[in-house]
């Protein structure tokens, strides 16, 4: 008999294309990964699956028609867990959600006292790097990801088994220390005068980073070079001690715990999507359901940043 979680592994590695990408994106030794698809390869009477060679691997004919059969098979095992869950109204078991690090701390007191009236509903929230939610979701690791989008085009290119749930808007914003000129209630913002002063931001490659760099790119001129700080609540602590300036999404302020100013930017458009993924097939799930509900509220709820001054 084929085992589901090896099937998921041939699944996944249909959509990677390589041992090693498989085991990266799910967090095993490419050893491993051969191991369990070798031991797959048994248990379909001894069909070749993959055609390997001393550094690759591919899908044999095979391989790649039971790859294609093994989506279907999970869909239809998760469907079916669904509709027996739906017998039952109350939430139950355990959901697992994944989201980025300022979703997190931004919705997780709401979600907390919303989903703490199902007392037979587990709940668990883990943080996530950017770009490893959607994956999460697809291969089983997590029931819902909470994600952020830049680009408008995510739900566009994600795969039809999943469903995309809007959430809000998140605009990037101005943040500058409490005792910065620039936080004068009613005084416009003027990057052209904040130019010299000592910007932070994250490493190269995060999407805020990419963010301010495409703001300082409408100031016209030499880009100023940020400093560099790991995590954004470490540097909105830094703008607090009057160290620097930043720009963040507006969302990252919601825990409300840094002393700074907060100011519109005009004629800024830069902002992300944010969004929960889950898979189409768990929609159905009383826990999966009640949590979707409970995001919408925390969604909705949160103060996404201080009010401006």
């Amino acid at each position: 008999m084929l085992e589901l979680r090896r099937l998921r592994l041939l699944a996944e590695f249909g959509r990677r294309g390589s041992i090693a990408a498989t085991a990266a994106a799910l967090g095993y030794t490419a050893s491993a990964v051969s191991q369990q698809l070798a031991a797959l390869e048994r248990e379909a009477g001894g069909v070749p699956l993959l055609d390997r060679t001393a550094r690759s691997a591919e899908l044999t004919d095979a391989g790649r028609r039971l790859a294609d059969r093994a989506e279907e098979i999970l869909s239809l095992v998760e469907t079916a867990e669904a509709e027996l869950s739906a017998h039952s109204d109350t939430p139950m078991g355990r959901v697992v959600v994944t989201a980025f690090p300022t979703a997190a701390v931004a919705f997780a007191p709401a979600l907390a006292q919303s989903l703490g009236e199902h007392p037979d509903l587990t709940f668990v929230l883990r943080q996530t790097r950017p770009g490893d939610g959607i994956r999460q979701v697809q291969n089983g690791e997590v029931d819902i990801a909470l994600i952020d989008d830049w680009t408008g085009k995510v739900p566009e290119q994600s795969p039809a088994a999943l469903e995309f749930f809007h959430l809000r808007r998140d605009p990037l914003v101005l943040v500058v220390p409490a005792t910065h000129p620039m936080s004068e209630p009613g005084r416009r913002v003027d990057l052209q005068q904040l130019r010299d002063e000592p910007w932070m931001a994250a490493p190269p490659g995060e999407p805020s980073r990419q963010a301010l760099e495409r703001l300082m790119d409408t100031v016209g001129g030499a880009r100023p070079v940020p400093w560099e700080f790991e995590g954004l609540h470490t540097i909105l602590s830094l703008v607090a001690r009057g160290i620097g300036i930043t720009a963040v999404p507006a969302l990252a302020l919601a825990a409300g715990d840094q002393d700074v100013a907060v100011r519109r930017i005009p004629e800024c458009t830069l902002a992300r999507e944010v969004y929960a993924v889950t898979r189409a097939a768990s929609v159905r799930r009383p826990s999966v359901a009640v949590t979707l509900r409970a995001i919408y509220a925390a969604a909705r709820d949160v103060q996404p940043a201080p009010p401006e001054r």
